[in-house]
C-alpha cells in the first residue's frame, strides 16, 4: 500500500497542445502536473453566477429552464477540460458555475453562455430582398431619412468585387453623359440601398463596417421590417471582409424557414483539412435528421445553403452540389483551430433552453491560494503537533508507534485523493486536520483495551491480541456513523462542503487501516525484537 500510495503521488510530465501567446500557432509544451487538485479557494479561478436573461423573450418556468441549462453547461464544462468543475443550482433560478485554476475566463464565459441553435437555411436565391430594395428606400424618404452619402459607383463596385452585381432589374445602359452618372440601383442615393453593395453569393450583402450600426437602425424600423418580403430573413454574418483598404460586414437575406436544425446533431468533431489547411467541423445527425438533410438538398442542388449558429451566419455559405445525408462539415477557413474545437464543444453540448446572463463573476487570484494553502498547513501542522505530544506524553512508547503510523496515515490519505481524482479544498484541509484526531482516536481505544488487559494480568502478547480484538466493534460503530455523516454532506452540500466530506471519508478510511492493521504491525515487529518484556508502556 505505501509503495503504491507513492506511485500515486509522484508528478507527472504531461505533454499538451497549447496556443503560443506571441505567435498565435499551437504547439507541444511539457507541463509538470501535481497529481492532487487543487480547488478554487487554493489555486484561484473564476466563480460565475447566471440567470435567465429575460431581455431575449419570456421565459415561463425559470426554475425549468435553469435546470435543463444546468445539464448542458455541465457537459460543457466537462469536454473544456477543466478539472472538477463546480457547476450547481442555487435557489431555483440561480446557476453557480466555478472553474478553478482557470487561465482564461473570456473564452470559459464564452462557451457557457452561448445559447448554439444550430440551422441551415437557403439564401435568397429569388433576389426577393433586392427587388424589395427601391420601396424600402421610398419609405425611409417619405420619412424623413436621408441617404448617407457612403455609397459607391458602379467601377468601385467593380474594382472591390470583381463584377457590378449591384444591379437589381437587367435594362438598357443610357448613352452619352447619363452613362456616366450610372452608379447601379443598389448604390443609388437611398438610405438603405447606398449602403448596401451586393456580394458573390445570390443573397449576401457587404455593408462598409463603419456604416453597421446606421444599417441595422434602419432595418429594425417597423415600416422596413414591413416592406421585407415574406419568407425572407436578414442575418448578419460573422465574417468582415477587407476590400481595398475598407472592411465590409456581410449581411445575408435568407429563407426563414430552415431545412434542417441542429436537435438532430449526433457528434461533432474539429479538425483541419490535410490539403486546404482549414479548420472545420465535422458532424454527423441522426437518422431521422440524415434522411431529412438528404430530401431537402436534394430539392435544392446548385442552390447556396446558409449555415447560422446563434442568428449568425458562419463564414460564405457554401454551394449545394449534390444531395447531403447523415454526415456533413462547416467550414471555418482560416480561422485557429481552437474556434473549430469550441465551435464543436457548444454543437455537441447542445443548446441552452434560454439564454443566459451572468449578473456575478469574482476572480481569485494564484495569490490567495498561496496564501490559504499556506495558512491552512500552518493550522494542520499545529493540530498535528498536538495530537503528537498528548500521544506520546500519554501512552509513551505506544504513542510512538501510532505517531508512526499517523504518518503513514497522511500519505494513504493524500493517495487517495490523487488516486480518485478528488479536488482538495480549503474546508479539505480543515477535514484532513480533523481526520487526524479521528485516526488517533482508534488507537486511544485499543490502548485503553490493552490496559484493562494489562491490569488484569494477563501477558503482553496476550493484552496485545484481546485489546485489538475487543476494540474493533467500537472503532467500527464510530467510523461508519462518522463516514455516514460524512456520505450524507457529501450528497446534499455544495463545493466547500463537499470538499470537507469527501476528505473526511477518505480520512476515515485511511485511519481505520492504520490504526487497525499497521499499528498491530508495529506492535508484532516489537514484541518479536524483545521475547523477554513482561511489561508494556500503555
Amino acid at each position: 500500500m505505501l509503495v503504491l500510495a507513492v506511485w500515486q503521488l509522484i508528478p507527472t510530465n504531461v505533454t499538451q497542445r497549447v496556443r503560443d501567446a506571441a505567435t498565435g500557432r499551437m504547439k507541444d509544451t511539457t507541463i509538470r502536473r501535481v497529481p492532487i487538485n487543487l480547488g478554487l479557494d487554493l489555486q484561484g479561478g473564476i466563480h460565475l453566477a447566471l440567470e435567465v436573461d429575460p431581455s431575449k423573450g419570456p421565459v415561463p418556468d425559470c426554475a425549468d429552464a435553469i435546470q435543463r441549462a444546468e445539464k448542458v453547461v455541465r457537459t460543457r464544462i466537462d469536454e473544456f477540460g477543466t478539472s472538477e468543475p463546480v457547476v450547481q443550482i442555487q435557489g431555483r433560478c440561480r446557476l453557480i458555475v466555478e472553474l478553478a485554476g482557470e487561465k482564461d475566463p473570456a473564452r470559459a464565459k464564452s462557451i457557457i453562455q452561448r445559447t448554439a441553435f444550430l440551422e441551415f437555411r437557403i439564401t435568397d436565391m429569388k433576389n426577393l430582398f433586392r427587388d424589395a430594395l427601391p420601396a424600402i428606400d421610398k419609405a425611409l424618404q417619405r420619412a424623413g431619412v436621408q441617404a448617407s452619402g457612403q455609397g459607391a459607383p458602379a467601377a468601385s463596385v467593380t474594382q472591390l468585387f470583381g463584377t457590378d452585381t449591384g444591379k437589381v432589374k437587367a435594362s438598357k445602359k443610357p448613352k452619352g453623359k447619363a452613362a456616366a452618372k450610372d452608379t447601379t440601383d443598389l448604390n443609388a442615393p437611398g438610405p438603405l440601398s447606398s449602403l448596401l453593395f451586393q456580394g458573390q453569393v445570390p443573397g449576401e450583402y457587404l455593408v462598409p463596417e463603419e456604416q453597421v450600426p446606421v444599417a441595422e437602425s434602419l432595418l429594425a424600423r417597423p415600416d422596413v421590417q414591413r416592406l421585407i418580403p415574406r419568407g425572407i430573413e436578414l442575418k448578419w454574418g460573422t465574417e468582415v471582409l477587407s476590400r481595398a483598404g475598407r472592411s465590409y460586414r456581410t449581411l445575408y437575406a435568407v429563407e426563414d424557414r430552415p431545412i434542417i436544425t441542429g436537435e438532430y446533431l449526433q457528434d461533432a468533431k474539429a479538425t483541419r483539412e490535410p490539403l486546404t489547411n482549414q479548420s472545420v467541423v465535422n458532424f454527423v445527425l441522426s437518422r431521422r435528421g440524415g434522411r431529412v438533410f438528404e430530401r431537402e438538398t436534394g430539392r435544392h442542388v446548385n442552390d447556396y445553403m446558409a449555415i447560422i449558429l446563434d442568428g449568425r451566419v458562419q463564414g460564405q455559405p457554401p454551394i449545394i452540389k449534390s444531395q447531403i445525408g447523415q454526415r456533413g462539415q462547416i467550414e471555418l477557413g482560416a480561422k485557429p483551430l481552437q474556434d473549430a474545437q469550441d465551435l464543436a464543444l457548444v454543437l455537441k453540448a447542445g443548446a441552452l433552453p434560454a439564454p443566459l446572463t451572468i449578473i456575478e463573476e469574482r476572480s481569485i487570484g494564484p495569490s490567495l491560494g498561496q496564501d490559504s494553502i499556506k495558512d491552512g498547513i500552518t493550522a494542520g501542522i499545529v493540530g498535528v503537533a498536538l495530537v503528537v505530544l498528548i500521544m506520546v506524553t500519554y501512552y509513551r512508547w505506544s504513542g510512538v508507534l501510532a505517531v508512526a503510523a499517523l504518518a503513514l496515515y497522511v500519505v494513504f490519505t493524500l493517495a487517495g485523493l490523487a488516486g480518485f481524482g478528488f479536488t482538495l479544498t480549503l474546508p479539505g484541509l480543515a477535514g484532513l486536520a480533523l481526520s487526524v484526531g479521528i485516526a488517533v482516536d482508534a488507537n486511544v481505544l485499543i490502548f485503553e483495551r490493552i490496559r484493562e488487559e494489562l491490569q488484569h494480568g494477563k501477558l503482553v502478547r496476550t493484552a496485545v491480541d484481546e485489546g485489538f480484538k475487543h476494540a474493533m466493534s467500537a472503532i467500527i460503530d464510530s467510523n461508519v456513523s462518522t463516514a455516514l455523516t460524512a456520505f450524507i454532506l457529501y450528497l446534499v452540500g455544495t463545493g466547500p462542503v463537499q470538499g470537507f466530506a469527501i476528505t473526511l471519508i477518505i480520512g476515515i478510511a485511511a485511519s481505520m487501516i492504520t490504526a487497525i492493521f499497521v499499528v498491530r504491525t508495529f506492535y508484532m515487529i516489537w514484541l518479536d525484537r524483545r521475547p523477554d518484556m513482561a511489561t508494556l508502556s500503555v
